[in-house]
């Protein structure tokens, strides 16, 4: 992805998942917006970005972070959300293992309190430790937590799979979290 779609990535972001007043546009209760507002508040705010921009965006986002419905005329994020929405995400039975990245000034809370969603809805979780690891890279010096996610869904807690392949949570127990690697 080129600067200027990384840019565009980052916008949709932070307007599709945190603050869609930012641009006049409002989200239903799903999480979607209509692409023709999108594009015209996006403008009238002077973030100008066409369809084709768009759908590249959509298409070429190597997290899969956004979803176009099937008629081309809404887009949502596809998790990640600090606002109410309701992805219409069904609780499944997860790998026995999943993988969170923090940082390393993180971990002596997540080792006491547990894992919490902070400002977003969910925690997120990752099937790939290097997933995982690029996660906590971008926060600080990495550590890598292995969750016993199957343990959890046994004990009844929910865990959601996105569209995009994140697990979703919306709490760890720090019984069920092991530290896997820290960077040296």
């Amino acid at each position: 992805m080129d600067q200027a779609d990384v840019r565009l990535s980052k916008f949709l972001s932070r307007v599709l998942r945190h603050d869609p007043a930012a641009i006049g546009i409002s989200l239903d209760e799903c999480g979607w917006t209509d692409v023709d507002a999108l594009l015209s508040r996006a403008a009238e705010a002077g973030r100008l970005f066409t369809r084709d921009d768009l759908l590249r965006v959509v298409r070429t986002n190597s997290k899969q972070r956004f979803r176009m419905s099937p008629d081309g005329t809404r887009i949502r994020a596809s998790q990640g959300h600090s606002v109410a929405v309701d992805l219409g995400l069904e609780a499944r039975a997860p790998p026995e293992h999943l993988y969170h990245g923090t940082a390393e000034h993180n971990l002596r809370a997540i080792l006491r309190q547990g894992l919490t969603p902070q400002r977003r809805r969910h925690v997120h979780l990752s099937a790939e430790q290097a997933t995982a690891i690029e996660v906590g890279r971008r926060h600080g010096r990495p550590v890598l937590l292995r969750v016993a996610a199957g343990a959890m869904h046994r004990e009844g807690h929910v865990l959601l799979l996105s569209d995009n392949g994140v697990w979703l949570t919306r709490f760890i127990p720090p019984s069920h979290i092991e530290v896997v690697e820290q960077a040296p």
